[in-house]
């Protein structure tokens, strides 16, 4: 699958804390943030990539392009 046919993330929901819990990808699919980590592992979402936090949870964000506006965080909620 390339780049051109992958889904993105468009919008996301937060917990009262403002972690990220929910995405909504371009096709309008919403995934909970289970279901978002393993597609992105699976490589079905483009702009985004995993990575093992200190605690040693698997996590997701954004792809480093230097651009701040479109971080996860920037999303609009849905």
């Amino acid at each position: 699958m390339d780049a051109t046919n992958r889904e993105t993330f468009v919008a996301v929901q937060k917990n009262g804390d403002g972690d990220l819990t929910a995405f909504q990808t371009s096709t309008g699919r919403v995934l909970d943030y289970q279901q978002a980590l393993a597609e992105v592992k699976s490589g079905a979402i483009s702009g985004v990539n995993v990575f093992k936090g200190r605690d040693g949870e698997m996590y997701i964000r954004g792809d480093a392009d230097g651009d701040p506006t479109n971080n996860l965080d920037q999303l609009p909620p849905f």
